[in-house]
């Protein structure tokens, strides 16, 4: 099976076999950030394969960032705080990731900036990032009510003490990332806490870092120095075979050298609840970031509810969730999760829409979904609406439905995943 705009998924049986899932993205874009204001080189391997993380290194090069790429190996040769203006506007593409948080870098810079992106982007809020950046002293306009294209003019910036009115892993990464450029500490207070990727990265390379729980502090000033590191496996992507071997009893899967941050690996928690065994082996830590293998061995599932603080830990792993909620015996009822209307599509909206086409109940919420359990789907025709998660997410729940599955617009999953309908494939036992 190969990407194209169109794939067809077929039912299976079961679920079997190991992976080793490309780098994960949120690690990707922010060593490969942090790497270009470093002194020295930092060699990436394992680096994320997919599109968003593409749209970074191209970025960086157009400010004056010298990297080589092999396949999954990243040279990027830092050019310490200062550098270069670019002559274009930035091409952030499809990656929300790298327009939020290149701004807090470009916050600091003595020069003008404008990040675009392609349609998808060019409707997602920015007044996320506008609101604190520009409190630091930069200077932000977003010609489309606070939405891209951006036009950022960096200098001198003044730390602040920034209570974020909404949970945001990348606008706590920007607004840390400016902090390194500002006189001062620099504090955010979180609503409820998110990834703490950006954290953990800053420290890799060498930053101090301070804070705990939903409060996180960093002093400006600090220099930052290359490293040397490969980058775990995906959980983000993990999501969509870890919940394709829970569908089937008996089913037996492995996967390798995966990210497992607290912050991060809540779906383990809520698929073991939910009757899934999992179990996890060679447990280390790397620049902070817990990595392990993971192997799941599928059951019949119970139902759940996901709300408050499991939703910000789970936004990118709730469209899964829902696809494969029809097939438990309670269901899954998704709350507080507004933030998916505003991703790559209204991702609400599209998991009600491609989950009645498949033939089953659905309740939508202006801030989540209701979805029973013992339903039964039919194979039918999926809009991705170019939205790499809502097109992954419907291929796990095709290999349980009755009857082939199209899935249009399925080239929209080169975003995070561009070989994921083959290794599904690899997997699925018929």
């Amino acid at each position: 099976m190969t990407e194209h705009s169109t794939v067809v998924v077929r039912p299976a049986r079961s679920v079997a076999g190991s992976l080793r899932l490309p780098g994960d993205k949120s690690i990707s874009h922010r060593y490969a950030m942090l790497a270009a204001i470093a002194e020295g080189t930092t060699r990436l391997e394992n680096f994320s394969t997919g599109a968003d993380c593409a749209s970074t290194l191209q970025c960086l090069r157009d400010l004056g960032v010298q990297w080589e790429r092999d396949q999954d190996l990243v040279l990027i040769h830092g050019r310490g705080p200062v550098l270069e203006a670019a002559k274009s506007p930035l091409d952030c593409g499809n990656s929300g990731s790298t327009m939020r948080m290149l701004s807090g870098i470009l916050a600091g810079q003595e020069f003008s900036s404008e990040l675009a992106g392609d349609d998808s982007l060019s409707q997602r809020p920015m007044a996320r990032i506008i609101t604190p950046l520009a409190a630091m002293g930069a200077t932000i306009t977003a010609a489309n009510g606070g939405r891209p294209p951006l036009r950022i003019t960096g200098g001198q910036l003044k730390a602040i003490d920034y209570q974020m009115p909404v949970a945001s892993a990348q606008v706590k990464s920007a607004v840390l990332f400016a902090g390194l450029f500002a006189d001062g500490e620099t504090r955010v207070t979180e609503p409820v806490r998110t990834r703490d990727h950006g954290e953990l990265a800053l420290r890799g390379f060498g930053a101090e870092v301070k804070g705990q729980g939903n409060v996180a502090q960093i002093v400006g000033g600090q220099k930052l120095h290359g490293i040397e590191a490969s980058v775990p496996g995906d959980i983000s992507s993990a999501a969509f075979f870890l919940c394709a071997a829970a569908l089937f009893p008996g089913s037996q899967l492995v996967i390798d050298r995966l990210l497992l941050n607290p912050t991060r690996a809540r779906l383990l928690d809520v698929l073991a609840a939910m009757g899934t065994r999992l179990s996890v082996t060679q447990l280390e830590e790397q620049h902070g970031e817990l990595v392990g293998t993971v192997q799941v061995e599928g059951s019949d599932l119970r139902g759940t509810t996901i709300s408050g603080a499991d939703t910000a830990a789970l936004i990118d792993e709730i469209p899964v969730l829902a696809a494969i909620a029809p097939y438990t015996k309670e269901g899954i009822e998704i709350r507080d999760a507004r933030e998916l209307r505003v991703k790559e599509s209204d991702r609400i909206a599209a998991l009600a829409l491609n989950l009645r086409a498949m033939g089953a109940h659905v309740q939508e919420r202006e801030d989540g979904l209701k979805i029973p359990g013992g339903q039964k789907l039919n194979g039918a025709k999926i809009d991705s609406l170019g939205d790499h998660r809502i097109a992954m997410a419907f291929a796990v729940a095709a290999l349980r439905a009755t009857g082939e599955t199209s899935i249009q617009r399925a080239d929209a999953a080169v975003i995070s995943y561009p070989g994921f309908f083959d290794a599904l494939e690899s997997v699925a036992q018929r």
